[in-house]
């Protein structure tokens, strides 16, 4: 029996009873709704022209996130409240984050406004004062070719001076659109043009659906699959939308649980909480906009060798939870990947969990791309290095971009178990990772570059534990 997709647009609710799943939000928006604020740049959820907020309830409680529309399916909108930058103004008054913009000279051509707009006003909902490194984390998603982030910087904290109360236009709103959606049935079964899309109420829905449907296209952030449509026109029917799903989070003295489902700044503050080391390394991963989609679990199940999660739940040794039906097994998360584009997951089976162990020594995550930011990765290592009096008792260092799956560097790992904590050591595993892989050469990077980056990573790693400060220039993309 088919249910309808309902959701909240600014003032207004929203029933659909056909939906395809390749549908996006970002098509229903500009040619359904004609909300062309809302702007289409790059398609693949780099540029930010397209971003609007995307309200939530978590826990009883309703949260704001900037998201990309153009790779973020219509069926996904489901339950949530979708905010466009034709909302901000009130009374024929601009917005403070929308008037600062005009007062500081934030804006050229304009294409790109709406999206820094609505990615502002997402910050200061959370955080009304920021710094200009939190204003710069937050624009990681957006992208600007005309004007220049001095200005939209300066417009940004001018907004701040304005007041926190009067950033948060959607205030007088919240009960509102509290009680309107936890009205909303929670599941959704909804087709157009014979193509199927699956919102499961639970965990036990998904399951049951995906072995009723064990070739669907299970889509939770839709950072990867909404390139499928956008860039590849692929065919995705029938898909099964979890992003809502698997969100538990459960940090103890000795590990930490995650559902698939968690994402990426949803991690944030447990990272922030257990592994200060590592943040940097997560907000080098996509913008801001893609971190709020974005999910280890989907991270983890899509298989890429260039993914910057695996590799550092390697060096950490966690393990994941599969399920099928009713059935759970676990396995450690480096034997999940078999070889490329092939994993250890049956018809009908997902990725529920990952399971995390605190840390037993020291830790750190790299990531080297041409941008510093929102790019793609060309080498991801992480290292793991226990010493007790001096010397090495256990170490892992994984890497992505190296192999055709995300893999441990081993012989490095061997020259450095046993030995003193010092430079040589560091050293020798330095020349021995050059026996752990034969990096391919592609647009991203050279063989050759590859190679000398995964030994030099082995020494920053030194040399951030022997207290040098080896910081680089964000210009250069590390």
């Amino acid at each position: 029996m088919s249910s309808p997709i309902r959701f909240l647009l600014n003032d207004a609710e929203v029933t659909l009873t056909e939906v395809a799943p390749d549908d996006t939000l970002l098509d229903f928006l500009r040619l359904n709704r004609h909300l062309t604020g809302t702007k289409e740049g790059c398609a693949e959820g780099d540029c930010g022209a397209c971003t609007v907020l995307v309200g939530r309830l978590h826990d009883g409680a309703l949260r704001y996130e900037p998201i990309n529309a153009c790779i973020r399916f219509l069926a996904a909108c489901h339950g949530c409240h979708v905010v466009t930058v034709e909302h901000l103004a009130r009374q024929g008054e601009l917005h403070p984050v929308q008037q600062a913009m005009v007062d500081h000279h934030g804006s050229q051509c304009g294409f790109c406004t709406p999206g820094f707009v609505m990615a502002l006003y997402g910050l200061w909902m959370g955080n009304p004062d920021p710094s200009v490194v939190e204003i710069e984390t937050a624009l990681q998603g957006n992208l600007c070719r005309c004007t220049g982030y001095e200005p939209i910087v300066k417009a940004a904290r001018a907004a701040a001076a304005a007041g926190g109360q009067a950033m948060d236009a959607l205030t007088v709103e919240r009960d509102d659109v509290t009680a309107k959606l936890a009205a909303i049935p929670p599941g959704a079964d909804v087709r157009r043009d014979g193509k199927r899309a699956i919102l499961p109420a639970d965990t036990d829905g998904f399951a049951q659906a995906l072995l009723d449907n064990p070739d669907a296209t299970i889509i939770a952030g839709a950072t990867d699959v909404g390139l499928w449509v956008t860039k590849f026109l692929r065919p995705i029917a029938p898909a099964i939308f979890i992003g809502h799903l698997m969100k538990e989070v459960d940090v103890s003295a000795d590990e930490i649980r995650l559902g698939a489902g968690v994402t990426y700044s949803e991690l944030l503050p447990v990272v922030e909480e257990t592994m200060p080391e590592l943040v940097d390394y997560i907000e080098r991963i996509g913008g801001w906009q893609v971190r709020n989609a974005g999910t280890i679990g989907g991270n983890i199940a899509n298989g890429s060798p260039i993914g910057e999660m695996p590799p550092l739940l390697i060096a950490l040794d966690a393990r994941i939870v599969l399920r099928k039906g009713d059935e759970r097994r676990e396995i450690s998360l480096e034997s999940f990947f078999i070889e490329y584009g092939k994993q250890d997951r049956q018809p009908g089976e997902f990725l529920e969990s990952i399971i995390i162990p605190r840390p037993p020594g020291r830790i750190a995550g790299y990531k080297v791309s041409k941008r510093a930011h929102s790019d793609i990765t060309a080498v991801a290592c992480a290292i793991m290095v226990h010493e007790e009096h001096g010397m090495i008792t256990n170490a892992r260092i994984a890497f992505g971009g190296m192999a055709g799956i995300p893999k441990r560097a081993t012989k490095a790992e061997a020259a450095l178990r046993g030995r003193p904590f010092a430079r040589d050591t560091f050293e020798a595993a330095a020349h021995a990772v050059a026996e752990d892989f034969t990096p391919l050469s592609d647009w991203r990077a050279s063989e050759g570059y590859r190679s000398a980056v995964a030994g030099n990573l082995i020494r920053r790693f030194w040399l951030e534990q022997d207290g040098e400060d080896v910081r680089l220039s964000r210009a250069v993309g590390e």
